[in-house]
């Protein structure tokens, strides 16, 4: 009977590692951190604010979000990519910087300056959402 349940625990567990989605084809960010500033939350919506720092060559990887962001560089030069490899814009010290909510708007930030790029960004989420879901590599060159 033990053998039994052991084969059975292990077949589960084999069929669960078949069955669950890989994120290999993610693409995590690299040179970044992330402080916590404040959180809150008002009715449906979470509130976040952090401090986000990317090291010279980092990137935040591909992704998107569930909700809008609004930024400001506070140091540094912020190079923001679409899903096309196209940047859509460059933002230096003192620039804002919005993201728009949705599985359709792909993108990654890139430092690639030679001095860390500091972002104060607030985070406008639906209430319990993660701050932000990994994309795949859309077929840029780089990531």
């Amino acid at each position: 009977m033990r053998k039994l349940a052991t084969a059975a625990v292990a077949g589960i567990a084999t069929l669960a590692t078949l069955l669950v989605p890989s994120v290999a084809s993610a693409t995590p960010g690299r040179g970044v951190s992330a402080t916590l500033i404040s959180q809150w939350t008002a009715g449906n919506t979470d509130f976040v604010l952090r401090e986000i720092t990317l090291a010279p060559g980092g990137s935040t990887g591909w992704h998107t979000h569930e909700g809008n962001l609004y930024g400001w560089v506070r140091s540094g030069t912020l190079t923001h990519y679409e899903s096309d490899c196209a940047i859509d814009g460059v933002y230096h010290q003192g620039a804002p910087i919005m993201e728009p909510a949705g599985a359709d708007h792909v993108h990654i930030g890139r430092n690639e300056g030679t001095t860390p790029m500091v972002l104060d960004v607030l985070y406008v989420m639906p209430h319990g959402a993660p701050l932000s879901d990994d994309a795949p590599n859309p077929g840029c060159s780089f990531d």
